[in-house]
Parts: structure tokens; sequence; C-alpha cells
């Protein structure tokens, strides 16, 4: 049974890094890397390591697709400004 929950939590980690790749708008990468983050911290914790999965929780699902959707935001708002300045 445990080795049927490994397989599938590997095949959803393995199906949503392939979206993040194959995603093109950063915004909706940023969003699927946050899935990723989610599923990886749940592979973790079946591979019996709960303290690295709160970890990718934290880090993998909340802080890193959090900074990547500010500078995105960030940027775009300046490529609009430059845009007005012409």
């Amino acid at each position: 049974m445990a080795d049927a929950v490994i397989v599938v939590a590997l095949l959803l980690v393995a199906a949503s890094a392939t979206v993040a790749v194959a995603t093109r708008d950063p915004a909706r990468q940023a969003l699927v890397l946050s899935v990723l983050g989610v599923v990886l911290a749940v592979l973790f914790t079946v591979l019996q390591a709960p303290d690295v999965g709160l970890s990718q929780l934290a880090v993998g699902s909340a802080l890193t697709p959090l900074l990547l959707m500010l500078t995105v935001r960030k940027v775009r708002r300046r490529g609009r400004d430059e845009e007005r300045k012409r």
C-alpha cells in the first residue's frame, strides 16, 4: 500500500513539474510552482521526512511563488510606465 502512495506522489511531482516547465506565462508558472511545492511536501511526508515537508510547504509553495508573483507584477508595471512615457 505504501509503495502505491509513493508511486502516485512521484507521478504527481513529475506531472506538475512538466506543467511548470511547459507553461509560458510567468504568473501562471508561479501558480504551478506553488502546486509543485505542495505536491513535493506531500511526497516528503509520505517518504517519512515531515520536517523537510514542512520546510518545502513554507518555502516552495508559499514564499517562492509569492516573490515571483511580486516580481512579475513589478516588471509588468515598469513596462507599462515606460510605454506611457514614450
